[in-house]
């Protein structure tokens, strides 16, 4: 278990430690990434719907979404609470005079539930079973952690300055620490063993990477629990920034995790101003990393 889980993240670190320069590669890597998102959520969905019993498991599964989705939320608020407390964060006026395109945004945000729904449907009424679904998706998934380690080595970013970000760190390592405690916190609800449970609570909202590792090493049934779980972690964060960001920056970039860096940084930015956007950035990309080596650790210990 342990070496399988080495072999997930080397392609991340293999990828960030190649330069590029050809903007041409970089856009090609771009609409990669975005593709194989797609089509690893797919297989995702394909291997939900051809599990055994899945109409009798739905019901169980809605019930461990739930418990992970409040008790998180809960855990993540209170820890972002006492960094904000204790490290308050300088703040522009709010930039409300910018649309952030909220419903593109939310469009956007059900995209990946679409692509799990198609390979639902196809697994559970069209295709038969395909022995190699799970070869298929781990090899997909170590290319996608490769492009996605090239993605962030050629962002611009230093990560000397990122590590050196103290509000992003101090994020990245309050809503780690929360989430990890809340994780403890579920253990008797989801009745995994210690290590299982704090795998499903990395995944800080990076729901193409949580759903497949979960899925691969507890079952389609868990990766979809992780794969729903994360999904709406995105999808409440984009509702409660421009609510929170006024008055507590840390609570609004710090509950969308890994997202910080991407999908959630435009409501960030519009709602909080240009000094929010390195902070949201460093905090993203830490996340970005300790996910992978979160869950893969966590799970090796099975």
């Amino acid at each position: 278990m342990l070496t399988g889980a080495l072999l997930i993240l080397a392609p991340l670190f293999l990828g960030f430690a190649l330069a590029l320069q050809n903007r041409r590669l970089l856009t090609i890597v771009h609409h990669s990434v975005e593709g194989l998102v797609y089509f690893i959520l797919a297989l995702l969905g394909l291997g939900l719907g051809q599990m055994e019993g899945l109409t009798a498991q739905l019901s169980g599964m809605a019930t461990q979404v739930l418990a992970l989705v409040v008790v998180l939320f809960i855990a993540n608020m209170a820890g972002l609470w006492l960094f904000h407390r204790w490290q308050p964060m300088a703040r522009e006026e709010s930039l409300a005079n910018v649309s952030p395109g909220y419903l593109r945004l939310f469009m956007a945000g059900l995209k990946p539930t679409l692509a799990v729904m198609v390979g639902v449907l196809a697994g559970y009424l069209l295709l038969p079973p395909l022995p190699m679904t799970e070869d298929l998706a781990t090899w997909s998934l170590m290319l996608l952690l490769f492009l996605i380690g090239l993605q962030l080595r050629n962002a611009g970013l230093s990560l000397r300055k990122l590590l050196m970000n103290r509000q992003g760190l101090g994020i990245a390592l309050a809503l780690t620490i929360s989430s990890l405690a809340a994780g403890a916190l579920l253990i008797p609800v989801l009745a995994l063993p210690w290590h299982d449970v704090l795998a499903l609570a990395s995944g800080f909202g990076w729901y193409s990477l949580s759903g497949i590792v979960i899925g691969e090493a507890l079952g389609p049934a868990w990766g979809g629990v992780a794969f729903l779980n994360d999904v709406l972690r995105e999808i409440i964060a984009l509702a409660i920034i421009p609510l929170l960001i006024a008055a507590r920056p840390a609570m609004a970039i710090g509950y969308g995790g890994a997202t910080a860096m991407d999908f959630t940084l435009p409501v960030i930015r519009n709602s909080g101003g240009l000094a929010c956007v390195p902070v949201a950035i460093a905090s993203g990309f830490l996340l970005s990393f300790l996910s992978p080596v979160l869950m893969a650790v966590f799970l090796s210990l099975g």
